[in-house]
């Protein structure tokens, strides 16, 4: 405990946040690791740590609910590094969406990083099943169905299909991705008609992290 106080009042006076200290620490795990996967799951006890920061944690009951428009999902932009890519996006969920379906999609070429910090929600992966020879056609199965809650952290690959579904309380999450969303498409899928098409990803809306 006293350590943890000691590093807690290092960092105040240092003037540098939950925010800076992810950034920081992202950014040397980036310079010396490139291979993908190893990096990606490198970054889990980073982004923990910044999950479990008493700060960041009381600045998230304040950020706006994130709003589907015009066929487009929402997300909060806290930001995106110059050298390496990486968005760090906020993910809120409130009554609104509550009981509203979420799409099956992919992220197309980017890993994405997901990890929620406060309420419950359902992440639910799925498996291709077809040989991808179909255009506007992809049979997918669903193989896992896990509720998650504070502090857990998904990671999405390249390609991999999943969804995350409400369950009735409001859900916040952060969202590491190795690239900004919204700029390119994102494969979309509907278990029922075997029906895929692509479409743009979520709309950035920029906002203060750490508001206060």
């Amino acid at each position: 405990m006293e350590t943890q106080t000691a590093t807690a009042t290092q960092t105040r006076s240092s003037g540098e946040n939950a925010r800076d200290r992810f950034i920081r620490k992202t950014r040397e795990l980036f310079a010396k690791e490139t291979d993908l996967d190893k990096r990606w799951n490198g970054l889990r006890p980073v982004l923990a740590e910044l999950l479990s920061d008493p700060d960041m944690i009381e600045a998230s009951k304040k950020w706006p609910d994130c709003v589907p428009a015009n066929g487009r999902a929402e997300n909060l932009l806290f930001y995106e590094d110059p050298d390496y890519g990486f968005a760090i996006n906020g993910l809120t969920k409130g009554q609104a969406r509550q009981g509203v379906a979420a799409r099956i999609h992919d992220h197309a070429h980017i890993y994405t990083l997901y990890g929620v910090i406060d309420g419950h929600e359902k992440v639910v992966r799925y498996d291709r099943l077809d040989d991808r020879s179909k255009p506007q056609y992809a049979q997918i199965k669903e193989a896992e169905n896990v509720l998650c809650g504070p502090g857990d952290i998904d990671l999405v690959k390249p390609y991999e299909i999943h969804t995350e579904l409400t369950v009735g309380e409001r859900t916040v999450a952060v969202i590491i991705r190795s690239q900004k969303g919204g700029d390119f498409n994102q494969g979309r899928y509907n278990p029922e008609t075997n029906e895929y098409y692509e479409s743009l990803g979520p709309r950035q809306t920029p906002c203060d992290m750490m508001a206060k």
